[in-house]
């Protein structure tokens, strides 16, 4: 039985007790699930770059993101004042920024992660919000090769 301090959740990865205070909120909700406010985030395993952000009330929703700088140190994103001020941002080490992963089914090969609307946390504030980028050099799919690395932007 989970204390006042924890919560269990179903996932696809199954049952998982979540810390009440791992939960990140997202007062907008995330692009195309606005009426979902609570994540967390899963690790899928030690030895992987990939986590999933699930829905603390929707087990069927929870998306595949990975830190982009794991395959492109040099990713850059514009954050507005007003995205700045939502999120509590003091400091930019305050921020982790995630990117949504497509492995389309069977075919591991054309793995791809999405950078047209990065995720920001602040792991402070526990509060996390989609940045939509318009500029055409921050946007855009890349696709991963079996290595890890970038292959192609589209």
């Amino acid at each position: 039985m989970a204390n006042s301090g924890e919560k269990v959740i179903d996932t696809r990865l199954g049952k998982q007790t979540v810390q009440m205070d791992k939960v990140i909120h997202f007062p907008k909700g995330l692009i195309g699930f606005e009426d979902k406010k609570d994540f967390t985030l899963l690790q899928i395993r030690p030895d992987t770059p990939f986590l999933v952000l699930q829905s603390m009330d929707d087990p069927t929703l929870g998306l595949l993101v990975a830190d982009p700088y794991s395959f492109l140190p040099d990713f850059q994103i514009k954050v507005g004042d007003a995205e700045q001020t939502l999120l509590q941002i003091d400091s930019r080490e305050q921020v982790a920024v995630l990117v949504t992963v497509n492995i389309p089914p069977g075919k591991p090969e054309e793995t791809s992660i999405s950078l047209s609307g990065p995720i920001l946390v602040n792991h402070v504030s526990r509060i996390g919000l989609q940045v939509p980028q318009v500029d055409e050099k921050r946007s855009g799919k890349v696709f991963l090769n079996a290595t890890g690395g970038k292959e192609e932007q589209e």
